[in-house]
């Protein structure tokens, strides 16, 4: 472990729903994603040194007094990263949560788990690709050659091919079924993005008779329209920590193959971004610092974050 002093920080999910249901009592500090300067280190960290500027996750709420949303912070030596000089700050907060979550999904044995050797013969569904979990789950698919389909409003469809999404549907559209399993045959492999009541059933209508659906939202809700021959998983992205996790009524061991998973990502990240082959979202900075932060959380209950991530600099 070691701490940090935060520098940017950004908008989760997570973070508003963790506020709305106050789910760590009172005197939690929330905030998952930062940006800092190691201002310590602990004996046991080897990857970091005092006055790098890093990127990281921490579970903000969990453990009273240490969350995301303040000056100074403490994380993990393993699920931390050095910020690649090509890209701003701001680029950079964006980064921890949505990619990792994205990784997990994809990968972890206990969710998607498809073979990274599968290239091109592997289709994937991403169900939400312009959100900020779901730009970068398309763009880990295509690092590892494989072939992405998602859905998506069509304003957004440049901009998910752009990330090398081969096809993009309106998930409004009548057909939008139809149409994936047109363009994915034998589809198995599918990311529910957005978890809400009606994504994951009508995402399995798509999927083969063998095939699997990972979704977002935690203990498998709202998945209770997916056809009965799909396999449902959900992702939770505090797995890549070696340690036991509650929230509400959940709980999650500590889980050490994500663990190493985990780690592997963020050992490769940095490097993946500086090629531009990992792009980070695109972050909308809201003033103010962190008395800006209700005014985020109100924007993502109205409904107005679309393909960004909202960030305070402090």
């Amino acid at each position: 472990m070691s701490g940090k002093e935060c520098q940017a920080l950004v908008v989760e999910a997570p973070n508003v729903q963790s506020f709305d249901g106050n789910a760590f009592g009172d005197g939690a500090v929330l905030g998952c994603d930062f940006v800092g300067t190691v201002e310590e280190t602990g004996d046991q960290v080897n990857k970091l040194k005092k006055g790098d500027t890093i990127a990281g996750l921490i579970w903000g709420g969990e453990i009273k007094g240490i969350g995301g949303y303040s000056e100074y912070t403490v994380a993990d030596n393993d699920i931390s990263f050095r910020v690649p000089k090509n890209i701003s700050l701001e680029e950079a907060v964006t980064l921890p949560l949505a990619s990792m979550t994205s990784w997990l999904a994809l990968f972890s044995k206990d969710c998607l788990a498809i073979p990274r050797d599968g290239g091109k013969d592997t289709s994937v569904l991403i169900w939400g690709g312009s959100s900020s979990v779901g730009l970068y789950a398309i763009q880990i698919a295509v690092l590892h050659g494989f072939k992405v389909i998602t859905t998506c409003s069509p304003r957004h469809f440049d901009l998910v091919k752009s990330l090398g999404a081969k096809h993009a549907f309106d998930y409004h559209d009548d057909d939008v079924v139809e149409s994936i399993k047109q363009a994915a045959p034998g589809l198995k492999y599918v990311f529910d993005t957005i978890g809400n009541k009606s994504s994951s059933g009508l995402a399995s209508r798509a999927i083969d008779e063998s095939g699997g659906l990972c979704t977002v939202r935690p203990g498998k809700a709202n998945t209770e329209d997916v056809t009965k021959q799909t396999k449902v998983t959900d992702v939770l992205v505090w797995t890549a920590f070696l340690k036991d996790h509650r929230y509400g009524s959940f709980h999650w061991p500590a889980h050490e193959a994500d663990h190493k998973l985990g780690t592997e990502f963020f050992e490769k990240l940095p490097g993946w971004v500086e090629e531009g082959k990992i792009k980070p979202n695109k972050a909308k900075v809201i003033p103010g610092g962190l008395d800006g932060v209700s005014k985020g959380f109100q924007e993502y209950r109205d409904g107005n974050i679309s393909a960004t991530k909202l960030v305070y600099k402090l």
